[in-house]
């Protein structure tokens, strides 16, 4: 997940940073500064992040054939927010 894609999941499924970081379990600057380019999380805390997204229905595209990145959406099968 690239900084890019994060931003647009988060700005499809129209969530705050602040509701990214409770459900990834994570810091509200982590999110900040990685949006921003700012610094990278580890890769455990980057998956945290990932996960919380994908449990909201979120896919993330990722083409090495054409180095195209996009984010998907479909309807998550249960309810992420109840979960976070």
């Amino acid at each position: 997940m690239t900084p890019g894609q994060c931003r647009a999941a988060r700005a499809w499924i129209q969530i705050s940073q602040d509701e990214l970081a409770k459900a990834a379990k994570v810091g509200v600057s982590t999110v900040r500064d990685f949006e921003v380019g700012k610094r990278t999380p580890i890769a455990a805390t980057l998956a945290a992040m990932k996960a919380a997204l994908e449990a909201w229905g979120v896919r993330f595209v990722n083409s090495d054939d054409s180095d195209s990145l996009g984010v998907l959406y479909s309807e998550p099968e249960k309810d992420a927010a109840a979960d976070a």
